[in-house]
């Protein structure tokens, strides 16, 4: 082979093309390019030996395109005489082709590529595919020896420089899975193609053959019949394979990022759900026992202090048990929403459970705590309009402090559910700073909850029943049935003792279901000794109210024991038929229907409204003992109680008056027109079997003395 540019004779064979060769070899041209920019992307996003796979094997698919597009394009040159191909520089040039594109692929694989590395790829790649085109022209063994011209021979270089750079920057920029990703390699595939083809026809269009010339590999090299049609089949089989599989893979792989993304969000959400309250969106216990845990190390290294709020609801219960469960979740989610609009970014608001929220907070002073406290029993104390309806509840407050007050996230929990319950014996609605004494307390009330669980699954309770009186004729017209706890240590306890505690832990429903059943019966018996004209009167509280099974307790009860509903009085407070006087209205109509009576007790106390009142199917109104206690020496509460009178009597009520001590109360009460008195002056609350020697006496005694004396 002579070098290039050096020319000292003419060379008079001239060669042609084959125009479908050409074509066909311009088309594998841009399906190389395409493969090549397809596998660059998959190279790129492939991890590990994954990675190094596809590299292998896109530098073998790669190699075979561009040489087959080189080879199929010696091919469709055709001179004047047989040619044939030296089979190991054949391979060899196969082999710098797949080499080229090997390193092609890695240099698009990572993560830069400054241009300093762009030039220098662009040199070797070029060289790479300088050497594959003339060692495959060698491969001929013409001779004489093929000479070239050194200016497109220079060309041929140049454009093999440029294409290469051309080709590494667009399948760098094109690695990644873009939007319109396909549109833009095809486009880009079609250029490099025709960049590629250029550098090929450029470099042949530098060979000159001379006259004579013949081919030395004819005898033991590679023929060319059939040889373009092996080549162009096993380059489409293997650039299909490769694109196919690349393909494939991508769909593949863009399903397992889908699934993956999937997992990881459901394992976010599952995160979220395993340390938030899914009603609120609120921390849950776990999350806010990690968050104590971490302010108690930050102010332990910054000497700095926290305060942890204890909050829980007032009249929640009945809200819940009068309206249902989904009115209840959506005032608790306002609530939750209410609490956390007047807090820090910064502070941690959990719930725990139930109506129970715990504020944890950083401190400057102590001033703070008290500002906060006083901030959400003032926004948690305004109405809440749930669903049409306007609720009302409050919230108590214990706070404790660290440090000073615990030396755990769990001792802090307990000491400020200690404050919350002071506050709460405090009246509620407000807040309370732990002290020592308060842990006394509330082991006190823990062990009572659990001796009132035993005493009501033992059945430690019993009734103790004071007598009503007709106000005229002194004559007893029935009884009410007030608890009494039969403690083993502490013996007989009256019912403010514990009713307190059973309300706010609810065991007052199964505690007064059994004084419901416990005082029917009873009265089941004295209606069958023949007092028909008497009524028992029991106390419902306002979460016996409340309670969703009301109406079917009572009338189950009448029917176990057979007794007429008129002779059963339920008590409710003023206030707990005022407070949703409309829920109020479609329970007692129940009721009233059914025959019971009803009476409102401590009449006056509250907040009625006459116009409510007017239409409650109540039986009776009972005027409350803080107004009878001073009606010989407060004019103001003799006033009240007479206008109480007037308004039962005009809406044809009874009236009750309780806590009658003296003859001055029952004279006046009497006189007022009441209908029936009851207090100690007239008879003390007894066990059955005493109240009714009690009664029996002192019937003797009125008729005794409506006798005539002779």
């Amino acid at each position: 082979m002579r070098l290039p540019g050096l020319r000292h004779e003419a060379f008079p064979v001239i060669g042609s093309y084959v125009p479908s060769l050409v074509i066909i070899s311009i088309l594998v041209a841009v399906l190389a390019s395409y493969t090549a920019l397809d596998l660059a992307g998959r190279v790129a996003t492939a991890k590990g030996r994954s990675a190094y796979l596809w590299m292998i094997g896109g530098a073998f698919a790669m190699g075979i395109g561009i040489w087959s597009m080189h080879f199929i394009g010696m091919l469709a040159f055709v001179l004047p005489i047989e040619l044939g191909y030296d089979v190991l520089l054949t391979l060899g040039s196969l082999l710098i082709a797949m080499l080229s594109s090997g390193f092609a692929l890695w240099l698009v694989s990572q993560p830069t590529l400054p241009f300093s590395h762009l030039a220098l790829g662009a040199l070797l790649m070029g060289a790479g595919i300088s050497c594959m085109h003339y060692l495959g022209m060698a491969a001929l063994h013409m001779q004489p020896m093929i000479n070239y011209d050194p200016l497109l021979f220079g060309l041929s270089l140049v454009i093999a420089v440029a294409a290469s750079a051309a080709a590494l920057w667009i399948a760098f920029s094109l690695r990644q899975n873009t939007p319109y990703v396909y549109l833009a390699r095809c486009a880009a595939a079609l250029v490099m193609g025709l960049a590629i083809v250029g550098m090929h026809y450029t470099g042949m269009a530098a060979a000159s053959f001379a006259d004579g010339s013949f081919c030395a590999a004819l005898t033991d090299g590679l023929k060319t019949d059939g040889l373009d049609k092996l080549v162009l089949v096993t380059t489409l089989a293997v650039l299909s394979i490769a694109l196919l599989t690349s393909v494939l893979d991508a769909r593949l792989e863009a399903r397992t990022a889908i699934l993956a993304n999937s997992l990881s969000r459901a394992n976010q959400e599952l995160t979220h759900l395993a340390l938030h309250d899914n009603l609120t969106g609120l921390p849950n216990r776990v999350l806010l026992t990690d968050r104590i845990d971490q302010a108690m190390r930050a102010a332990q290294k910054n000497h700095s202090s926290f305060a942890l709020m204890f909050m829980d609801l007032d009249g929640f219960k009945p809200v819940n048990d009068a309206f249902g469960h989904y009115i209840g979740d959506q005032l608790l989610r306002d609530v939750a929403q209410r609490l956390r609009a007047n807090l820090h970014r910064q502070d941690t608001l959990a719930r725990i459970g139930g109506d129970e929220f715990v504020l944890l907070m950083e401190l400057d002073d102590v001033g703070e705590a008290v500002a906060v406290a006083s901030r959400l029993v003032e926004v948690i104390s305004q109405p809440f309009d749930v669903n049409a309806h306007t609720l009302h509840v409050s919230v108590s407050i214990g706070i404790c402090l660290y440090p000073g007050n615990g030396a755990d996230q769990h001792e802090l929990l307990m000491n400020a559910d200690a404050a919350m319950y002071h506050a709460k014996a405090n009246g509620k609605n407000g807040y309370s700073f732990f002290e020592a004494s308060m842990n006394t307390d509330a082991r006190n009330q823990l062990q009572l909850l659990q001796e009132l669980r035993v005493a009501i699954r033992e059945r430690q309770f019993c009734l103790y029943y004071q007598p009503k009186f007709d106000a005229l004729s002194g004559l007893p017209v029935g009884a009410e049935a007030l608890l009494r706890w039969n403690h083993p240590q502490h013996g007989l306890l009256a019912p403010d003792r514990f009713i307190g505690l059973a309300e706010k832990t609810g065991l007052i429903i199964p505690l007064g279901e059994w004084v419901l059943d416990e005082a029917c019966r009873q009265m089941s018996l004295w209606l069958a000794r023949g007092y028909q004209h008497w009524r028992i009167a029991v106390n419902l509280s306002a979460l016996q109210f409340c309670h969703a099974g009301l109406v079917d307790v009572v009338s189950d009860t009448l029917a176990r024991h057979r007794l007429p509903a008129n002779c059963l009085t339920l008590e409710i407070t003023e206030s707990t038929a005022m407070n949703d006087a409309d829920a109020s209205m479609a329970v007692l109509n129940k009721l009233s229907e059914m025959g019971v009576d009803l009476s409102i007790d401590d009449f006056g106390t509250g907040y009625s409204s006459l116009m409510y009142l007017k239409r409650l199917p109540a039986n009776e109104i009972k005027i409350d003992r803080g107004f009878v206690h001073d009606l010989e020496h407060d004019s103001d509460d003799a006033a009240i109680v007479s206008a109480i009178v007037a308004l039962g009597q005009a809406l044809d009520l009874r009236i009750v008056a309780e806590g009658v001590e003296t003859d001055v109360q029952q004279s006046f009460l009497t006189r007022l027109g009441c209908d029936s008195l009851q207090g100690y002056l007239l008879g003390q609350p007894l066990p059955a079997q005493r109240f009714l020697e009690e009664v029996q006496a002192s019937e003797q005694r009125v008729r005794a003395a409506e006798l005539p004396t002779i």
